[in-house]
């Protein structure tokens, strides 16, 4: 089978790692890299010895699929132009500006039949992998995910930054339609909102409490979550997981995936409930080669992407109902 053809676009710091791991996909083969900084552009493809287009149509007629790393504001603008000339899209997160945007994209792509990957990294993360083969029925989420402050990024509120890697593990796991969100949220170095909270109630009952910060002395990206005779810990940082359950009447609970210890019993009442431990790791990973292998390799294959337009077009949904929720909020209090 014949290499998928791919190209680059936008190679800063983020893009040029996408075009380094291109070199180590198997079933692609990087056909060259664009970015509008030809500075930019000359030094990333020297320093990776790949070839470079001045021209971004020039690109487009010499690739399959196309990886775009660019500024969020020109995500749409960037994916109809690759999109008309035949190619596939993977495009970073969060998926375009508006929504709008994002659901032109999506008719265009599912009426000409060409695949859309969004760049939620984390559905990559060995922590959530380690989950695959367990029944995973949220009530409760707590999600943390603090950063120290960095300028990169600071052109949108930390919920377009950061939050929506959350929101959309969030939305993946629980499969309901969220129903109810309150939030706030301040800005309190960039003139974007820096540290925020929301809380989200969803049709099925769950309810998840979601916290981001880029202005914390400590880096943390946690995930709690509570269900029917189970507490479940996401390190992101780390990618582990620990399970602690309380297993079925037939013996068997959800750490079919690991060993589990037994740390003893707990009183309910009439009968006592054995809790157990298990430590749940995946193999090591690299989860943006990962979901650039990923992409390949639903293209080969003629498959649904990981993380698809519609997704990505969810998690900027609830982004921007929190945002709206946030400036309601701030209004309603000054």
């Amino acid at each position: 089978m014949s290499k998928i053809r791919v190209g680059v676009i936008g190679v800063g710091h983020l893009g040029k790692i996408h075009a380094k791991l291109y070199k180590e996909v198997e079933n692609a083969e990087l056909c060259g890299i664009y970015d509008a900084d030809t500075t930019q552009l000359n030094e990333v493809a020297r320093a990776l010895q790949v070839p470079s287009f001045n021209a971004l149509d020039e690109m487009l007629q010499n690739v399959d699929a196309v990886n775009i790393v660019t500024p969020t504001v020109t995500h749409h603008a960037v994916a109809m132009q690759a999109l008309r000339a035949g190619c596939h899209i993977f495009v970073e997160k969060p998926i375009t500006r508006t929504e709008d945007e994002a659901r032109e994209m999506l008719d265009f792509a599912s009426q000409n039949k060409k695949i859309i990957q969004v760049g939620h990294i984390e559905r990559f993360n060995p922590a959530l992998q380690s989950l695959k083969g367990i029944d995973i029925k949220p009530v409760f989420i707590e999600a943390h995910r603090l950063a120290s402050f960095n300028a990169r990024g600071t052109d949108v509120a930390v919920i377009l930054d950061l939050m929506i890697h959350d929101l959309d593990l969030i939305l993946h796991l629980v499969k309901s339609k969220p129903v109810h969100v309150s939030a706030s949220g301040v800005g309190v170095i960039s003139p974007t909102v820096d540290i925020a909270n929301a809380r989200i109630e969803f049709e099925n009952g769950c309810v998840a409490n979601v916290t981001a910060s880029r202005i914390s002395a400590k880096k943390m990206r946690k995930m709690r979550i509570f269900q029917k005779n189970a507490y479940i810990s996401l390190d992101f940082n780390d990618g582990n997981t620990e399970l602690f359950y309380i297993p079925g009447a037939d013996g068997t609970g959800p750490a079919q995936a690991g060993l589990a210890y037994s740390l003893g019993e707990i009183d309910t009442g009439r009968h006592k409930k054995e809790i157990k431990y298990a430590r749940l790791t995946s193999p090591d990973a690299n989860p943006l080669l990962d979901e650039l292998r990923a992409f390949t390799h639903a293209i080969a294959n003629e498959l649904a992407p990981a993380v698809s337009a519609v997704d990505g077009l969810q998690a900027l949904e609830l982004a921007n109902t929190i945002l709206q929720k946030i400036e309601a909020h701030k209004v309603a209090h000054s």
